[in-house]
């Protein structure tokens, strides 16, 4: 099972910046990189609902679940909103 990460085709069909979304959620820009690398073991729903909130976008809109994938061994947990 592969779950796929579409926030940076969000971001551009928003043509918002990285930057600016990590400012408007209230994390870092890195661990905004590392939520679209996919290179996360979960999310917030928090997270997840001020990303939406601010992408003006579904959930579904930045998950994708695609049969076959392999996870990702490198995986992290998402580190806390701070």
């Amino acid at each position: 099972m592969a779950i796929i990460i579409n926030l940076d085709v969000m971001l551009a069909k928003r043509k918002l910046r990285s930057k600016e979304l990590a400012s408007y959620i209230g994390i870092t820009e890195q661990n905004l990189s590392l939520l679209k690398s996919g290179k996360v073991r979960g999310i917030r729903f928090s997270t997840l609902e001020k990303i939406c909130e601010r992408l003006a976008c579904q959930p579904g809109d930045i998950l994708e679940w695609r049969e076959g994938g392999a996870e990702t061994d490198g995986a992290v947990d998402e580190l806390a909103d701070t």
